[in-house]
């Protein structure tokens, strides 16, 4: 039963705390839509998903007006487009029609973003992966919903060093086709080593092929929650600290649950995963590097900076998997600059340097995001960027992922503007030292030792 005292926690936690659920995400397969030509193809896809997803936002907020709690974005995942477009694309502007397909979906049911323009590439690419590569800059800039993601590596198979290099050009070729937002495109396209099947964030959702035809996943969010719980323990012991976070973090787990089992019951699909991520927005109070300050540091890129973000991602994992069976996604800390207060003026005063954002994502959920650098940084320089954060996650088996943002004509300590959840980030001064020569090079990096367990 809940009690009283439950209730009036979870009523300070929505209205002083920045509370929410911030994503219902519905993953539906497209499997079954796979034809040879390409308009039956994207009739069938159209026909789908707008079946399937007809209601998702009347029900998000149906249920966030019955449990008065907010559900901020409702979204859809599918299958990624690079194994249901293989048999009908036989040109990258054939790709682009489904991207525009699955923009038109997702407008006419009223989600915000949906995902699933992506390849799983870790090995090597097929002819298909490497057209819908090459079809990103344009389908990302012709397109206002869409969400693309691209697995580049992982501890089984290793890093694919073709598909690295040629993501740095498409990255610059899509910063510069959305010039006059910033590059914003680039907001929209990720880089994965070990992506989950089921993660309902953007941009990197994607609706894996070992999932149900449908499912729904919750996508759970809570900073100034923790903030505010770890505020009352100041001066107290890691012990007490790691407690307070870990019982904070069941508390927004099971708020999740409850909203992830009504979701799937009122929409008749099966209840996938609950991510229980501490996203941050740039609103004031719902920040992750305010966290990391009320734990002890000036800023967050002090020195202690990776010991408090291993403490802070490893309570909330706990604390989520205490509450729910079926935690999944990402599930831990996100440190995106441009969706970060806290974090955009801890870049302001020189207290974080993309090398010290690199190394914290060898603890944290994900890894370098949403970060703008220089308009004329070579695609060998994002490459080489993209490759180190690889082989982090490769050789640490977790997830890490880079979405970085060239903003055409800006340089170190310009600001770029991309608004609403996205926010707003100072541009970031990267390596100038040249590795084209180690990017350049053709194959892949080969798995480590340790992935080989049967």
């Amino acid at each position: 039963m809940i009690n009283i005292t439950e209730v009036l926690e979870t009523n300070k936690m929505i209205e002083r705390e920045n509370f929410d659920v911030r994503t219902i995400t519905m993953g539906i397969s497209l499997l079954d839509c796979v034809d040879s030509d390409l308009h039956a193809l994207c009739g069938k896809v159209r026909t789908k998903i707008l079946s399937r997803a007809r209601d998702l936002v009347a029900t998000g907020d149906e249920i966030g007006a019955d449990y008065g709690v907010p559900i901020v974005n409702k979204r859809i995942s599918v299958t990624p487009i690079a194994l249901i477009g293989g048999s009908a694309c036989t040109k990258s502007s054939d790709y682009v029609e489904i991207a525009r397909t699955l923009d038109e979906c997702a407008k006419q049911v009223g989600v915000n973003f949906i995902g699933g323009y992506s390849a799983l590439v870790s090995e090597g690419m097929t002819k298909a992966d490497e057209l819908l590569i090459r079809s990103i800059p344009e389908a990302l800039s012709v397109t206002e919903r869409v969400c693309s993601s691209i697995n580049l590596a992982s501890t089984k198979q290793g890093i694919d060093m073709d598909a690295v290099r040629l993501m740095g050009q498409m990255i610059r070729e899509l910063a510069g086709r959305t010039a006059d937002e910033d590059g914003l495109g680039c907001a929209k396209l990720v880089v994965f080593c070990n992506a989950p099947d089921d993660n309902p964030f953007m941009a990197g959702a994607f609706h894996g092929v070992s999932m149900p035809d449908t499912v729904i996943n919750v996508g759970v969010s809570g900073p100034g929650v923790v903030k505010a719980a770890v505020e009352e323990c100041r001066g107290s012991s890691f012990e007490v600290l790691c407690e307070t976070i870990k019982k904070t973090a069941f508390k927004i787990t099971r708020v999740g649950q409850l909203v992830a089992q009504e979701a799937a019951r009122r929409l008749g699909y099966p209840f996938g995963i609950v991510d229980l991520s501490l996203a941050p927005t740039p609103a004031v109070g719902d920040s992750v590097a305010d966290i990391l300050k009320e734990i002890g540091l000036e800023q967050p890129g002090a020195p202690g900076t990776t010991a408090a973000l291993a403490l802070l991602n490893d309570q909330v994992k706990k604390g989520g998997l205490m509450a729910s069976s079926y935690v999944g996604g990402l599930s831990g800390a996100f440190i995106p600059v441009s969706e970060d207060q806290g974090m955009i003026d801890a870049v302001k005063a020189g207290a974080l340097t993309i090398e010290k954002l690199e190394a914290m994502t060898c603890v944290c959920s994900v890894g370098l995001d949403m970060i703008a650098v220089p308009g004329d940084t070579s695609a060998a320089t994002l490459s080489g960027i993209i490759a180190d954060e690889m082989a982090l996650g490769m050789i640490n088996q977790k997830t890490t992922a880079v979405r970085l943002i060239p903003s055409p004509g800006k340089k170190v300590g310009d600001m770029v503007t991309f608004g609403g959840l996205l926010g707003y980030a100072p541009v970031m001064p990267v390596n100038s030292f040249d590795c084209s020569r180690f990017v350049e090079r053709t194959g892949r990096i080969p798995a480590p030792v340790h992935s080989f367990r049967n």
